[in-house]
């Protein structure tokens, strides 16, 4: 299994690119992006934070990750972008 962490993005506005302007907690294989959190409750500012970072990187799914709850299953939000 291939994983990348803290995998830079970069990101273009009008003319100026930004070599490093988001950071991917853990990308794997290459196609799911992971967001990890330790919250008391995830925010759609966390969602967002996800969404983001699907759209510049090109990949279709992510995992929100919260690792502050009980259960790690309650913890677990799916992420598609485009559906």
């Amino acid at each position: 299994m291939y994983v990348e962490k803290e995998k830079p993005l970069p990101l273009v506005y009008d003319e100026v690119k930004l070599e490093c302007g988001y950071r991917i907690d853990l990308l794997v294989e290459r196609e799911i992006v992971l967001k990890i959190k330790s919250v008391e409750a995830l925010a759609e500012i966390h969602l967002a934070q996800v969404l983001t970072y699907l759209k510049l990187s090109q990949n279709c799914f992510g995992l929100l990750m919260n690792f502050n709850v009980l259960k790690l299953k309650d913890g677990i939000k799916r992420v598609v972008n485009g559906y």
